[in-house]
Parts: structure tokens; C-alpha cells; sequence
């Protein structure tokens, strides 16, 4: 969620529980899976020290002091995270306690921060998609997401660490958080990459990356929350009492936060879990494969596609491909017309619009056939325009693995995009490209087509 354009990584309540709930569910809690011995930190460094009150009235909200009994939690679970990670803390961790009020004021400083253009374009092009209902905004739909699903974050601007508690205590959903925050703290102290334009531009997924990069974003982000859900995992599994797990595996059926979750859109709702989840997964891999020396290598070299995320096989060997479209074609469309946004979906945003898109009765495509169809993604762009009258078209062009990859997503594709979508035109540029065109008017749509060089009347 950008604040002047950079994003804090953030743990969704329901997502932290039900990623727990998985590890315990395959494992037992009775009987948790060991972690492998946790690598040394490559250089001597100072130990922590308890953490520094919180400064009064700097996060609305926020608890004013950091209570001793508290005070003695976190630096338990700091020195235990610090062991199960084998990183140490270089500078101590300011951590506080925020209720909803805090969190509900933060988020609206979020929004309020966030230019008003991106939003809107960010919107516009979901809209277009057809992933987004009529009415609302996505301004709306962000505030009422977060602010439900939001159970901590950390601010690498300010090294803040904020745990969200709706009763005023230190209970197991709020250690989790701490510690699952507390990680976020050491990749900064640890990992200069982590400070980098690259992975502090890392999208949610919801407004889209401002470098129209959302896909190598969201990529960034699954090993941004990847590394943090699984040492939290570890950890609970390891240092929490099994009636603190049953607790913390009841936030996960919370009756606001799963109807809320459950309500959203699903480029929302899958943009939103899939770093905790499949970052998981990429995570774990490399872990299990080569210790956390595998993982702080990630950091040098983190994957540049969510394909590579989904299918950890392909990270490093399967490259996306660079996809260009024409170079002005908002001048082809004609006077009034002007670019909204430029992106690349991915296979992840892909697969989301293939399984939701539609605004009729049985128009989504089933999940599986939809997974199956964006599986073969090689690369894509896709460019929003908006013309005269309210007018708009939007062409996405994808590229795949093979002819046979190809077919499979030109079957696929929806065959309608929303309520005022003409369209759309699937045309194969060769064997392995295909272009999707859709307009709100069919003169709009034969622009953009004959634009693309296409032809068209």
C-alpha cells in the first residue's frame, strides 16, 4: 500500500491465520515440522536491546508507552525470531500497539497520499477488464479491504512497527504479527536490496506499479512477505501454547473480515493473499533446498515474474519476454484519444481475469481451465486508452510458450469484458502471439485494431 509512493508490507489477519492453520493442518501441532538449523549471521552484531517506547501522538491510535510486561514479550520473540532466522538485530525495533481507529487513519493517509491520477488509472484499467463491479470506486474498495484485513506493518521510512489489536493486548494473533514485522525489520537491516526502489516500489497489486511494471512487482512482493509468513509459521508452531494456536486459528473464521474478504473482487482478494501464500511456497522451497543462506540470496536476485513465483522450477530459467506494442497508438486512435495506462499483467492477474471476467450469468471461466490457460504465459502488455465522449479500448498483447499455449488462452479469453464492452477482436500476430481487443463502441474497437495494423473497416 504506497504512502508517497512506496509501499508498507502488510500481514491481512485472515491470511496470517489460515497460513498457519495450513502448516498445522499438514503437521500436527502436536508435533510440529523441526526448522532446519538457522544459518549464522555472516558478520558479529550487536544484540538487541528492548524496545524504545512509542513516541506519543506519532501514529494515530498508536499506545502512547510500551508496557514492561510487553516490553519483555517482544524481546522474547525477537531474540526467538532472530535464532529461527539466523539474522540479529543491528539497531533495536521500535514496536507499537495500534487499535482500528489507528489503522482506519493511517489507511486514509495511505489513500489521501496516493495520486489521485494513479488511482484512477488503476481503476479505469480494472474496470475495463471487467474485474471490478459497477458503482464503488477502488479508492472505496482498498479502504474497506484494508482496514478490515490488516493485522500489522512495518515502515521502512520510519523503522516503525505497528501491531493492529482490537483488544488492547498482546494476545497470539498479535504475536505472530510482531513476529512476522519483526522480519520485515531485519531484510531492512540485513538486505540492501530491501531498501531499493525495486523492492520498495513493489505493488500490491491493486493500484498498479507506477513504472507499469506490475507483474515483476508483485514478484518482488511474494519474497518481500514470503520470508516473514514462514518464519511467523515457524515460530508459532515452535513458541505458542496450543490454546493460543486454537485462538489463532479462529481469527481465521472472523465473521467481519471473511465476509468482507469473501465480498471483494477476486483481483482484489488474489492480489491481496498471494504473496503470504504463494510466497510461502517460493520461500519454502529454497529453504528446505539450501538453508536461510538460500534465502538471503534471493535478495540479490529476487524472481521477475509471478510465473516464476507459481512455478518455483522456472526461477532463473524461465526469463519473461519482453513484449512491446506499437509506439503511438493514441495518435492512431485519433484527436481526444490519450494513453491511461501501460502494464503487464502476468500470469497470476492473468489467471484472475480469465477465471472472473465477465458480467453474465456463467461468462467466468472455471477456475481450472483458467489456471491451465495462463500457465503458459510468456509475456504480455496490455495499454488502456480513453477518447471522446467517454469512450475507451484496450488492447493486451501476450505471448506464450508454445502454438499449442497460444490456442489454449485464444479459447479462454472472455468472450465479454463488462457491461459496455463491445467486443472482443482475438487475433494471432504469429504462432505464439496473440492480441486481445476490446472498446466500449465497435468504432472505437475498429480504431484500435486497424491502429495495431490490423486492418479492420
Amino acid at each position: 500500500m504506497p504512502v508517497s509512493g512506496r509501499p508498507r508490507p502488510l500481514v491481512p489477519a485472515v491470511a496470517l491465520a489460515l497460513t498457519v492453520a495450513l502448516a498445522l493442518a499438514a503437521c500436527g501441532s502436536s508435533n510440529p515440522t523441526p526448522s532446519p538449523t538457522p544459518t549464522p549471521s555472516p558478520t558479529p552484531t550487536a544484540a538487541p536491546t528492548s524496545p524504545s517506547p512509542a513516541t506519543p501522538g506519532t501514529s494515530p491510535g498508536a499506545s502512547a508507552t510500551t508496557s514492561p510486561a510487553d516490553a519483555a514479550i517482544y524481546d522474547q520473540i525477537e531474540r526467538e525470531v532472530e535464532q529461527l532466522r539466523g539474522l540479529r538485530a543491528t539497531r533495536p525495533v521500535v514496536p507499537r500497539l495500534i487499535d482500528e481507529a489507528g489503522l482506519r487513519a493511517y489507511v486514509a493517509r495511505s489513500l489521501a497520499e496516493t495520486p489521485p491520477a494513479r488511482l484512477d488509472a488503476s481503476d479505469a484499467l480494472l474496470r475495463a477488464l471487467g474485474l471490478l463491479p459497477d458503482g464503488g470506486s477502488l479508492g472505496d474498495l482498498f479502504s474497506e479491504l484494508f482496514t478490515t484485513q490488516v493485522a500489522g506493518f512495518y515502515d521502512p521510512e520510519t523503522k516503525a512497527l505497528n501491531v493492529v489489536t482490537k483488544q488492547g493486548g498482546l494476545g497470539p494473533v498479535e504475536k505472530v504479527t510482531f513476529a512476522h514485522e519483526f522480519t520485515h525489520a531485519l531484510q531492512d537491516q540485513h538486505f540492501p536490496t530491501f531498501r531499493a526502489d525495486e523492492f520498495q516500489g513493489a505493488a500490491s497489486g491493486i493500484i498498479r506499479a507506477p513504472d507499469g511494471q506490475s507483474d515483476r512487482s508483485l514478484a518482488t512482493l511474494a519474497l518481500v512477505e514470503g520470508d516473514p509468513t514462514l518464519v511467523m509459521t515457524l515460530w508459532a508452531q515452535q513458541h505458542l501454547e496450543p490454546a493460543e494456536l486454537a485462538e489463532l486459528l479462529a481469527a481465521s473464521s472472523d465473521p467481519q473480515t471473511t465476509k468482507v474478504l469473501a465480498a471483494m473482487p477476486a483481483i482484489l482478494r488474489d492480489t491481496l493473499l498471494y504473496p503470504y501464500t504463494a510466497g510461502l511456497g517460493f520461500v519454502l522451497g529454497r529453504q528446505l533446498a539450501g538453508g536461510w543462506a538460500a534465502v538471503d540470496r534471493l535478495y540479490a536476485n529476487p524472481p521477475t515474474s509471478t510465473e516464476q513465483v507459481l512455478h518455483p522450477d522456472k526461477y532463473g530459467v524461465d526469463e519473461p519476454v519482453t513484449v512491446t506494442l506499437p509506439a503511438g497508438l493514441a495518435r492512431g486512435l485519433g484527436e481526444g484519444w490519450a494513453l491511461v495506462q501501460e502494464d503487464t499483467l502476468g500470469e497470476l492477474q492473468l489467471r484472475t481475469w480469465l477465471q472472473a471476467a465477465g458480467s453474465t450469468p456463467g461468462a467466468a471461466t472455471p477456475g481450472a481451465t483458467a489456471q491451465a490457460a495462463a500457465a503458459g504465459w510468456g509475456g504480455d502488455r496490455i495499454a488502456l486508452f480513453r477518447g471522446p465522449n467517454g469512450a475507451w479500448a484496450l488492447v493486451l498483447r501476450t505471448a506464450w510458450d508454445t502454438a499449442a499455449d497460444a490456442d489454449e488462452f485464444a479459447r479462454a479469453a472472455p468472450g465479454r469484458l463488462s457491461s459496455t464492452a463491445i467486443g472482443p477482436n482475438v487475433i494471432r500476430l504469429d504462432a505464439r502471439t496473440v492480441d486481445y481487443i476490446a472498446a466500449s463502441t465497435a468504432p472505437a474497437e475498429a480504431l484500435l485494431t486497424r491502429a495495431l495494423g490490423h486492418g479492420g473497416d
